[in-house]
């Protein structure tokens, strides 16, 4: 259990790394690359991430998974705080990126984050395989695509001033659930599908 916790955390911190990377450089396409690298890391060194596990649990492993969110939401509020410490403007970029998320609603932010499961799965999928490019290729695609993801949109959401947070927490909250289950969602799609 304390392996899983510390695992997830360090999980957290590596997306947190990868988002700073791309509030950094103004969403552009290039930080939508350098985002590659949160996962890159989780991968190597095989850290537990929330739709890096998602695709592959089986039954009665439900719990667990809800425990590695928890824990990735902890290793992004790491990096929140260092975010809150940049003289960069990321708060003014990840309020944009939740503007834009809640402009979307929930219904719809829902069906775009199983995209992202998707490529998150098949990404991983194919990394443990030694075949990293659907990696390389995979997170700029989905982040492009404006497809949610959920460990990303905590760290955003813990970037983002609280005054805004405090005065749209029902949306968020909604918003960022249904994210959840849209990501969970796509990481099964190949098996709900195919059913293997």
């Amino acid at each position: 259990m304390i392996s899983i916790i510390r695992s997830s955390i360090m999980s957290g911190i590596a997306i947190g790394v990868a988002g700073f990377g791309y509030l950094a450089t103004g969403k552009d396409v290039v930080g939508a690359i350098l985002f590659a690298f949160g996962l890159a890391t989780v991968v190597h060194y095989s850290l537990k991430l929330y739709t890096g596990t998602a695709g592959f649990i089986r039954k009665g492993e439900l719990g667990t998974l809800f425990l590695i969110l928890l824990f990735n939401l902890v290793g992004c509020a790491l990096m929140g705080l260092m975010a809150r410490c940049s003289p960069l403007p990321l708060q003014e970029t990840a309020q944009g990126i939740l503007e834009g998320r809640l402009a979307t609603g929930p219904l719809c932010g829902g069906v775009l984050s199983i995209g992202c499961g998707f490529i998150m799965t098949t990404s991983v999928q194919f990394a443990r395989q030694d075949k990293f490019l659907p990696l390389i290729f995979g997170v700029p695609l989905f982040i492009v695509c404006g497809f949610p993801h959920c460990v990303a949109d905590a760290f955003y959401y813990l970037c983002v001033p609280t005054d805004f947070i405090v005065a749209h927490w029902l949306e968020v909250l909604l918003f960022y659930v249904s994210i959840v289950i849209g990501n969970f969602i796509g990481c099964n799609l190949y098996r709900i599908v195919v059913g293997k």
